[in-house]
């Protein structure tokens, strides 16, 4: 009969590889110009939608000039756990995060991740990059979003704020699969859909900056192979100017 799970799974990854492929292409573009510049790369999400922050994050395979926003309250081992729930609806969080954990400029570039784009921490660390001219690059989920009501007293919602959308076209609510005799679906798909479209976007961003001439462009090797740290520190050496965590 199959999963029914794997089956959506492949059903959105066949929709974002046609309908977000050219958003995709300019998030390519815009990253790269970004590094060109030597400007800055910043994510951010909340709760769960910060699991995609964490993956481009100190990441085997990964680009080293992923710069997370981390808020202590919003991540998931905040207990109460519904406390980082109460801190992404908190106004003037996402102000103190991004004045205190970011130093954005004209031409630095933001992921956000905000499923509902409706809360207002990602709201307002996007409005404060606007407002400094990073470009934002929202992932998020469109028809969820427009669904519902910003939480945010401006009434925006984070692809309000985007130069770049990327779309996860998942369902409202964010779970897929039915459950016959109850109302509520299981097992939602942002993250996994999230991550490919990042992961996409990284191996296409590094085919180009190749391309361009790049020879050693700033991708973590294993710290669990051997000469792994040592290569990673030299990478650090050369790129430290637009990496803003202790490494």
């Amino acid at each position: 009969m199959g999963f029914k799970y794997i089956k959506r799974i492949y059903e959105l990854l066949d929709i974002i590889e046609t309908k977000e492929a050219a958003n995709m292409q300019k998030a390519v573009d815009m990253l790269f110009d970004c590094i060109q510049r030597k400007a800055t790369i910043y994510t951010f999400g909340a709760s769960h939608a910060g699991i995609l922050s964490e993956e481009l994050y100190y990441r085997a395979g990964g680009l080293m000039l992923f710069n997370p926003i981390f808020g202590r309250e919003l991540m998931l081992d905040s207990s109460p756990i519904t406390l980082t729930s109460q801190m992404e609806r908190c106004h003037g969080y996402g102000n103190a995060l991004a004045q205190n954990k970011a130093d954005f400029h004209p031409g630095d570039v933001l992921i956000a991740h905000s499923v509902s784009g409706r809360n207002p921490v990602a709201i307002e660390i996007a409005a404060e990059a606007k407002e400094k001219g990073t470009y934002v690059i929202a992932v998020t989920n469109l028809s969820y979003s427009k669904s519902v009501p910003s939480r945010h007293a401006s009434g925006k919602r984070l692809f309000e704020l985007a130069d770049i959308i990327l779309d996860n076209h998942g369902d409202v609510g964010d779970a897929c699969v039915e459950i016959s005799g109850i109302e509520q679906k299981v097992s939602p798909t942002s993250t996994v859909i999230g991550a490919t479209m990042l992961n996409s976007i990284v191996a296409e961003l590094t085919q180009k900056l190749v391309d361009s001439g790049m020879k050693k462009p700033p991708i973590f090797y294993s710290a669990n192979l051997d000469g792994g740290d040592e290569l990673n520190q030299k990478l650090y050496q050369e790129y430290k100017d637009v990496i803003r965590y202790k490494f």
